[in-house]
Order: C-alpha cells, then sequence, then structure tokens
C-alpha cells in the first residue's frame, strides 16, 4: 500500500506521521506480524526527514503499541493493550484509536444502594441509589478486563440508554455532562474467586487494578470506575513533561 501525508497541512509532519502509523498499526497485515517498512524506505516515500518519523515511531513504541528490535525491524505489539494516563479517553475511544476490536461479553445495569466509599465520593447518603453498570470486554479471544462503573443520580442515567457506544460522548450528547477530569490510583492485587472466574484466569494470578474518579467541568464527581486488568495482556505507561 502507498502511504502520503499531506505537507500543504497545518498538523505538523509528526502528527500526520504518527496518525498514519495508528492507521497502519490497525491493518490486518501488521497485525498478523507482518514488519512496517523501515525508516530509511518510509521517510522517503512519506517525503519526511527520518528524525520526523523516529520521533512518531517512539512515540507509539513507548505507548506500547509498537516494538522495535534491532535487525528484525519494527513491529505491532499483539500481546499488551496500553492506556496513557494523559489525555485520558472512554475504554471504546481509546481501543478505537489504537485499532483493536473489543468484544463486550457482558453488560449488565442495576440501581443499586452505594457502599461508603462510593456515597462518600459522591456525597449522597448511602439509601440513595445510583446507576451501577458492570462490563467484561476483551479482544474476541477471549475476556482481558472487567469494569464496574458507579454514576451519581445528578447525572440523569436512566439505566435504557445504549451503554454500547463510548460511553463519555453519550454522556455529552443525551445528558450534556461533559467528563473533564479524571483523577486514578492504580495498584496491583491477586485475583479472588469472583475476578479470576470473570476473567478467565487461575485464583491468585496478578491483576492490575485502576480507581478512575470522574468530574465535570465543575469538578463535581459524575463517576466511580473500577477496572480489573488480566496482567499479562495491559500495560499502564504514564508521560511526563518537565
Amino acid at each position: 500500500m502507498r502511504y502520503s501525508i499531506d505537507h500543504k497541512s497545518p498538523v505538523p509532519l509528526h502528527s500526520q506521521a504518527e496518525m498514519l502509523l495508528r492507521q497502519m498499526i490497525g491493518e490486518e497485515e501488521y497485525q498478523n506480524g507482518k514488519v512496517f517498512p523501515n525508516e530509511i524506505e518510509l521517510a522517503k516515500q512519506l517525503a519526511i526527514s527520518r528524525s520526523t518519523l523516529r520521533q512518531a515511531i517512539n512515540k507509539l513504541v513507548f505507548e506500547g503499541l509498537l516494538v522495535r528490535r534491532k535487525r528484525t525491524g519494527t513491529k505491532v505489539a499483539k500481546s499488551v493493550v496500553s492506556s496513557r494516563s494523559n489525555n485520558w479517553l472512554s475504554f471504546s475511544q481509546e481501543m478505537k484509536l489504537r485499532g483493536i476490536t473489543i468484544k463486550n461479553f457482558e453488560t449488565n445495569i442495576a440501581w443499586v444502594s452505594p457502599d461508603d466509599e462510593v456515597s462518600d465520593f459522591f456525597e449522597i447518603k448511602p439509601e440513595r441509589q445510583v446507576l451501577k453498570m458492570e462490563k467484561l470486554r476483551g479482544k474476541p479471544e477471549g475476556p482481558f478486563v472487567y469494569f464496574v462503573s458507579y454514576f451519581h443520580p445528578r447525572v440523569g442515567l436512566t439505566g435504557d440508554e445504549n451503554f454500547t457506544q463510548p460511553l463519555y460522548e453519550m454522556l455529552e450528547q443525551e445528558h450534556s455532562v461533559i467528563a473533564t477530569l479524571s483523577k486514578e490510583e492504580i495498584s496491583a492485587i491477586a485475583a479472588d474467586s469472583f475476578i479470576a472466574e470473570k476473567l478467565q484466569i487461575p485464583l491468585g494470578s496478578p491483576v492490575l487494578f485502576r480507581k478512575r474518579f470522574v468530574y465535570d467541568h465543575g469538578e463535581r464527581p459524575i463517576e466511580y470506575n473500577l477496572g480489573f486488568y488480566k496482567a499479562d495482556s495491559f500495560v499502564y505507561t504514564v508521560e511526563s513533561l518537565r
């Protein structure tokens, strides 16, 4: 396939190269292990400098989407999914951006009485019910993440929404609720019997556990989210600027 970028576009060349590489990552031939064109060939084809192309490649290597090896070249990292801490997105948006096909194995919606941690975060009385969403998701060959989300009653969810669409897009379009701030806690835990059954892993297996606290533009809490990830299928990366 012939690749190209728009040299007349106001979008920086390294950003266009990055977008092109993300597109290539999602193509079947590269998902199946085909090596990317070498840097010299691809830079020449795109009419950009090798350093500009390398800047884009390095970013995707850092995110865990590409693996670069001497002598063998650059390939798609097929074994892990990567999530970054800045410019956060819904899970569906993250996976779409990375060209990863996701299957929903379970979706459960219910009104429940929150535990103390959830009610304290939302600053509501424990007897006030909240909407709880559970999702088991992964690649077509099997699940790798189990999510539990609780939503503040103020958001206005009824439980009848289409929860197969990207969550934050749905909240904004249907409820005028814009998620603007995410605070997260990451830890490692051992899978209990419930999580082990959900993720199809042995009891006691390592699991990456992520708590996500989501706020609107007024820094009011809107979502309390728990994520349980198979340790061998997920890497969490952090990018910091000084």
